[in-house]
């Protein structure tokens, strides 16, 4: 099935004209998923580190949102636990499956409208590591954190950071 006309244009403005500190680069094999990385903003606990996240555009897109995640592990309360499958049994890696790298935001849900592009999701996403909101969840232990203690919390972000998303 050929690609939809607007899937072409947003990929080309997405490649020639980069968001800044935004790179969305197209699957050869499957012109509707994208290996994405992002620069955490400047003055954010996620500064200096480069985040690496898939983009898939479904079927239905741009009637239906893209599908976003982090395959870097964060902390972050809006964003779910990556987690170490090695470390956890069978059991529990099918519990927590759909809350890997998921990002809750609302252009992603029912905001969604398809005048929205590739482009707007990804500056979105980007701006959420600038303001993590603990009042809408998806690590609700990130968020307690963030709640009960914002100065230690954006500490273990930055830790994390450094840790996962600086190579």
């Amino acid at each position: 099935m050929a690609l939809p006309k607007r899937i072409i244009k947003e990929t080309e403005r997405l490649v020639a004209d980069p968001a800044p500190g935004i790179v969305a680069e197209p699957h050869e094999d499957n012109l509707r998923y994208f290996d994405v990385r992002i620069k955490g903003p400047d003055g954010s606990p996620f500064q200096n580190g480069t985040f690496h996240l898939e983009l898939f555009l479904p079927e239905e897109y741009p009637m239906a949102p893209p599908k976003v995640r982090f395959l870097t592990k964060i902390y972050h309360p809006n964003i779910g636990a990556r987690i170490d499958k090695h470390t956890l049994t069978i059991r529990l890696i099918y519990r927590f499956a759909d809350k890997l790298g998921r990002i809750c935001l609302d252009i992603l849900k029912d905001k969604w409208s398809p005048a929205l592009q590739i482009r707007t999701v990804l500056l979105s996403v980007q701006a959420l590591l600038s303001a993590p909101n603990p009042d809408d969840p998806l690590a609700t232990d990130v968020a307690k954190h963030y709640k009960e203690d914002e100065k230690d919390a954006q500490r273990v972000s930055r830790e994390w950071t450094e840790k996962y998303a600086s190579g």
